[in-house]
This record gives C-alpha cells, sequence and structure tokens, in this order.
C-alpha cells in the first residue's frame, strides 16, 4: 500500500509540474500580449486617470472587431478573447474583464466591483481604480468614469448617497437606477454549491477585511493565472505530502527507498570516473 501510495504521489508530482511549466508559459504569453496591446492604446507618460479614460475611450471607439457566432460559447477570462470581440467588450462582465487587464498590465491597481440585489445575485458589474489614494469607481460597459456634479469622481461609499448617485449616473443614456451601491463585493462566494458552504460569514468572522485585504480580481478574471495558481498549490501540496511519506519511510516504516538523488549520484560518479587497468 506504501509502495502505492508513493509512486501514484509521485506520478502526481511530475505532472503537477508539467502543468506548473505550461501555465508558466501561458501566463507569461498572456502578460506580453497585454503589454504590446495596452502600450498601442494607453499613453505611459499621462497620469493615471487620463490612462483610464484612454481605455474607456479605446473600449467605446476602438478599431472593429469581429462579431462571434455564439458568444455564449467563448471562454470569457481569457483576454485575448474578451479584448477581441465587440459583443463581450459591451457586457459588464466581460467588459471589466478586458479593463482590468489593460489596467494592470499599464501598472494601474484596479479590481473588480460586483453590485448585487437584495437576493445577493449580481445585477451590475463594474471596476474600482486607485487614482490619487481612492479607489474610484469606473463602468467600463458604459464607458464612464463616475463623477459628482462638480466633476470629482466617486468611490462606492459615495455612491451610495442617491443624490450623488443620480448626478454621477443622469446624463448617462440608458443608465439603470437599479445599478445602485446599497450591497457590494468584490468575491461572490454565493456561486459556489451550497451557497459557498457560508463561507462568507465565516471569513467575515475571522477577518472582517478578508475581501480588501488580498487582491482577488486577478485570479478570478484572468484564467491563466488562475490555472498558475492551481498549479503551484499542487505542486507546493504534492512535494510536501512526498517529502512527509519520505520521512514516515525512513522513521517509522523502515522501508528502503529509490532515492533519485542518490541514483543521479552513483551514475554521475560512474560516468566521470576513470577506472583503473590493471
Amino acid at each position: 500500500m506504501f509502495r502505492g501510495i508513493w509512486w501514484s504521489t509521485n506520478f502526481l508530482l511530475i505532472l503537477a509540474v508539467l502543468g506548473l511549466i505550461y501555465t508558466g508559459g501561458w501566463e507569461y504569453s498572456t502578460r506580453r500580449y497585454l503589454d504590446g496591446f495596452s502600450d498601442a492604446i494607453v499613453p505611459d507618460s499621462e497620469s493615471p486617470e487620463r490612462q483610464v479614460l484612454a481605455i474607456l475611450d479605446w473600449m467605446r471607439n476602438g478599431p472593429p472587431r469581429p462579431v462571434a457566432p455564439d458568444p455564449s460559447a467563448l471562454p470569457t477570462r481569457d483576454p485575448q478573447t474578451t479584448l477581441n470581440y465587440r459583443e463581450l467588450l459591451s457586457v459588464c462582465g466581460t467588459g471589466t474583464n478586458a479593463f482590468l487587464n489593460l489596467a494592470r498590465s499599464n501598472g494601474l491597481r484596479a479590481r473588480r466591483l460586483l453590485l448585487l440585489s437584495p437576493e445577493r445575485t449580481a445585477k451590475h458589474v463594474v471596476a474600482e481604480v486607485l487614482i490619487d489614494g481612492r479607489w474610484v469607481v469606473a463602468d467600463p460597459a458604459y464607458h464612464v468614469l463616475l463623477r459628482d456634479a462638480g466633476g470629482h469622481l466617486l468611490t462606492r461609499s459615495e455612491l451610495r448617497d442617491p443624490l450623488v448617485f443620480a448626478q454621477a449616473t443622469g446624463a448617462i443614456p440608458n443608465y439603470s437606477r437599479e445599478y445602485s451601491y446599497e450591497s457590494v463585493a468584490h468575491v461572490r462566494l454565493a456561486r459556489l454549491p451550497m451557497e459557498g458552504f457560508h463561507l462568507r460569514q465565516l471569513l467575515d468572522r475571522v477577518s472582517p477585511n478578508w475581501e480588501e485585504a488580498a487582491d482577488w480580481s486577478l485570479l478570478l478574471e484572468r484564467e491563466s493565472f488562475f490555472a498558475l495558481c492551481v498549479a503551484l498549490v499542487m505542486t507546493v501540496f504534492l512535494l510536501l505530502v512526498r517529502i512527509l511519506l519520505g520521512w514516515s519511510a525512513d522513521k517509522h516504516l523502515k522501508i528502503q527507498r529509490f532515492r533519485l538523488r542518490a541514483q543521479f549520484h552513483r551514475a554521475g560518479s560512474a560516468f566521470f570516473h576513470v577506472p583503473e587497468i590493471k
């Protein structure tokens, strides 16, 4: 039984390492693609606000994009897809995905924000961008930075005020008044089975600021980065399991193990050692 577990762990560890190499290359190529894309549309020398406006202007007036016969069949968390189909740029979820990836590739700090209904379902998705030390709200689906009557950029806490919200959205054509900010989240755990196993309540008790303490947007919005993180976690976990099994075999079970390092050492010694001629 132990040898079966040992070899199974080794096999899975090899697969995890290969997956780590593959997903690392995938994430690297995605970042190179986004860097080239953002360099073409976002001026690096401008202020963060001007960079955000440049991204939103490109989303509104960019060059023609292909039309997908079935947009629902497209991968919605792949930047090379969300940036290249008009239907995806005009939907709040995938449009925010495209905006976040371009903003991050240009060095801006940005994260997604879910506007929730009383039933805790997402009714709209926007983005928050850190400008002058404040997390202000951009709506990529409508290509705007939300401002009050005086032209000042607004945070989500300021948009909870119905008067401020009306000022910020009144001039935007066809903007739904349902997209209010009474209930928001950065991560919607209700999508997990059994309503997320009540994980939100547990995390809120343990660390009330857990959504703000970590940057979840890249993990949730970029498929290649999510796959890389999964491969890294699996590699570290299986490596720890292998170390634990090796310790158990040496200290308790007294099982003779095949030691790869020792075999490489013996092979190297045999290869480089010159035999004596008698």
